[in-house]
């Protein structure tokens, strides 16, 4: 415990895959679905086991933001979860740790969406909640997120100005 793997998605077998759905699917008790199954592959995953089975869980997958009228790679953190009986030993901070590392190699800024509860832990690694309006470029045009706003953090320069619209790619389920 505490040693971290990170493999992208395609070198995941079945039963890390399976384990990886049934640590969500446990997590968040009914509120995981297929969609925010898949936003989190295709990219990195950062994971830790005991017995061979996965106990900690963060990946972090490509996408393109607009903010502003600036297009940016982003790196957006998906599926982040520490079993509850390993909740408390700073194996959640420790992945956030390597997502960081992993987003600041292959990307220009990192995002996430996080309730203020996560916000916090978030904060403490140097992330900032974006001030600004949230949009998605949905299919039929860039539609408001309003529900987003205040719920979207960005890890990335300092100068970065966070009171701009920042707008995500499309997505089924949960667009941030």
């Amino acid at each position: 415990m505490g040693e971290f793997r990170i493999v992208p998605t395609d070198r995941l077998d079945q039963i890390e895959l399976d384990d990886i759905r049934a640590l969500m699917d446990d997590a968040f008790q009914g509120r995981f679905d297929d969609n925010d199954f898949e936003h989190g592959l295709g990219g990195y995953h950062v994971m830790s086991y005991v017995d061979a089975q996965v106990i900690v869980h963060a990946a972090v997958v490509a996408r393109t933001l607009h903010i502003g009228s600036r297009q940016v790679k982003a790196g957006y953190v998906e599926n982040v979860m520490v079993q509850p009986q390993f909740q408390g030993r700073g194996l959640g901070h420790a992945a956030m740790v390597l997502i960081g590392d992993l987003i600041a190699k292959h990307f220009e800024l990192g995002a996430l969406s996080a309730g203020e509860r996560a916000q916090r832990v978030y904060r403490k690694l140097g992330w900032r909640v974006w001030l600004g309006p949230t949009f998605v470029d949905a299919p039929g045009g860039r539609e408001r997120t309003a529900d987003e706003d205040g719920g979207v953090m960005v890890l990335g320069p300092p100068d970065l100005d966070l009171t701009e619209p920042i707008t995500c790619d499309w997505r089924r389920g949960d667009v941030w």
